[in-house]
């Protein structure tokens, strides 16, 4: 059986369950895949933490030459988030001859360029799944399997916490103040939710998503965003009159040469699919000059399918490096 060094680069939630689904599944992972992933390094501050696994101590460092250093590394696993350190990291595992896999949907969105020309210039792979939706193979749907699709339009809910809390303002007719705190409470929110209530987090996806779909790069501050801050109880219940609800949607057109794109609240009518998307899940809606109307739906969030989504690229890695 050949064997796959990782280094993981922060151990919080996503780190803890991408450490942890190994853990659970490796005895799978090894029969599908002919392949030992190890994970030798994890880059983490905050060691002492109980994260409800067993780490053997000789695995932690604080310094990331130590692993950028280390030949025996293949892949590195980023999951530190945040923008510039996070992308000086990643930039650094490339130049040394590592393989990138990121969850950091903020750090590809303003970096995707040079991330994606420096996995080029160094014959390395950069893969980022679990950026965009999640537990969702979103990027590994649209560059494999409808590859040959010319793309006109895609939009989507790719956002749990948003979602989330739309969901209980329409079920439970709760007011926004109120269902904000109950999603901080349950780990849906962030304690500063600003990111994903203003669009933000959205924005970062959908730049991702263009890059992908259309070849077209658009910087998130360039998309035209509106939270879901101001939808009120009576915005809730004048949908409902029109048999709509409200979804946060990313949304990108295309006509001609010109791409149209936004991040905002939208009337849904009810018959429509992406309407019955519901709470932390999320949902993307393709239309493609060939296979038409393509719908792809699961957890967009969350350590475990998050986790699920790292682990594919990892595997696609390993898979490509062994076979060479």
């Amino acid at each position: 059986m050949k064997k796959i060094n990782i280094a993981i680069l922060g151990l919080g939630n996503i780190g803890t369950g991408t450490y942890k689904l190994l853990e659970m599944n490796r005895k799978h992972i090894e029969q599908a895949t002919d392949i030992d992933f190890q994970v030798k390094w994890i880059l983490e501050k905050y060691t002492e933490l109980d994260r409800g696994i067993v780490v053997d101590p000789k695995r932690w460092t604080q310094d990331p030459d130590e692993i950028m250093s280390d030949p025996c590394v293949d892949v590195v696993v980023e999951l530190l988030g945040g923008i510039e350190f996070s992308t000086k990291l990643m930039i650094d595992a490339m130049n040394a001859g590592k393989h990138v896999v990121t969850a950091n949907k903020a750090a590809v969105a303003a970096n995707f360029e040079i991330l994606t020309e420096t996995a080029e210039k160094n014959g390395v792979l950069f893969r980022y799944e679990a950026s965009v939706g999640g537990g969702i193979p979103l990027i590994n749907a649209i560059t494999t399997s409808l590859v040959a699709n010319e793309w006109v339009e895609f939009f989507g809910i790719l956002n749990g916490t948003t979602n989330f809390i739309l969901t209980k303002m329409t079920e439970e007719k709760l007011p926004y103040d109120v269902v904000l705190s109950e999603a901080q409470e349950r780990g849906f929110a962030e304690a500063d939710p600003t990111a994903d209530v203003e669009g933000i987090d959205v924005a970062n996806k959908l730049s991702i998503l263009m890059s992908i779909v259309f070849g077209k790069r658009v910087r998130p501050e360039e998309i035209p965003t509106t939270g879901i801050t101001k939808i009120t109880s009576r915005d809730i219940d004048d949908a409902a009159k029109d048999n709509c609800v409200i979804k946060l949607l990313a949304s990108a057109k295309k006509v001609g040469d010109e791409i149209t794109c936004s991040v905002e609240p939208v009337l849904l009518n009810k018959k429509h699919p992406l309407s019955e998307v519901n709470d932390e899940f999320n949902a993307l809606f393709l239309k493609g000059n060939a296979v038409d109307d393509v719908m792809l739906y699961g957890k967009g969030a969350g350590p475990l399918p998050t986790a699920s989504a790292i682990w594919g690229d990892v595997i696609e890695i390993g898979r490509s490096v062994t076979n060479e």
